[in-house]
């Protein structure tokens, strides 16, 4: 007789105590599937990522901590033999998508997939295949499709911080660049969403889907 698979060792990361509740209830009942921790900071998923035998972590976006969830995902899929990432977030903006993808995110689920859905993006993540919600994959077809007027990683941030109310030396501090620069990533903005003020630009990536307010 063939012995079984070992199960796939889940950890979940999510600041909301009643999510993880849920998450950690719907995992345990499928097959092949051992929950190892949940918690509640990136940190802590960071730091129990590199320590414990897990194959998929689960990672929300936001946290009340300093660290986001993208930043972790980094954090956590640059070490060798890094478990895979399965972002699981209400957030489907351009800007959120983009920075989990770029930091390494195996895939990205919106959490009100259904527990099949769930229970199938673990499994094709865990085998290191892509495991993307279909709307997630229609949005970054369209990007690739439109690459023209598509905003960059870089401009979907510049614009998320304008949105959140900073002025150009503030992002600018918060992001590492010039003012100048700041303004040359502003300029394009505008002419990307035909706009030219930073009200429009983000009431028109807000319509988009592009950031989140």
């Amino acid at each position: 007789m063939t012995s079984p698979a070992p199960p796939i060792r889940l950890l979940l990361a999510d600041d909301h105590p009643v999510v993880r509740a849920g998450l950690r209830a719907v995992l345990e009942t499928e097959p092949g599937f051992e929950v190892v921790a949940d918690v509640p900071t990136a940190e802590e998923a960071v730091e129990l990522a590199g320590r414990c035998a897990v194959d998929v972590v689960l990672m929300d976006l936001q946290f009340g901590g300093r660290m986001l969830g993208s930043q972790a995902t980094a954090a956590i899929t640059a070490r060798a033999g890094a478990p895979r990432v399965l972002v699981l977030t209400t957030y489907d903006t351009d800007a959120d998508i983009l920075a989990a993808i770029e930091a390494g995110a195996t895939g990205y689920l919106l959490k009100d997939a259904p527990p099949e859905e769930l229970a199938a993006a673990v499994r094709t993540a865990a085998a290191g295949k892509s495991a993307l919600a279909p709307t997630i994959a229609l949005r970054l077809m369209d990007r690739m499709r439109t690459p023209a007027t598509a905003l960059s990683r870089r401009e979907t941030e510049v614009l998320q911080l304008v949105a959140d109310g900073l002025s150009n030396a503030a992002i600018s501090k918060r992001l590492f660049l010039s003012q100048a620069t700041v303004k040359s990533h502003l300029v394009h903005i505008y002419s990307k969403l035909g706009v030219d003020s930073r009200t429009s630009a983000v009431a028109a990536a807000t319509a988009k889907g592009l950031i989140r307010r």
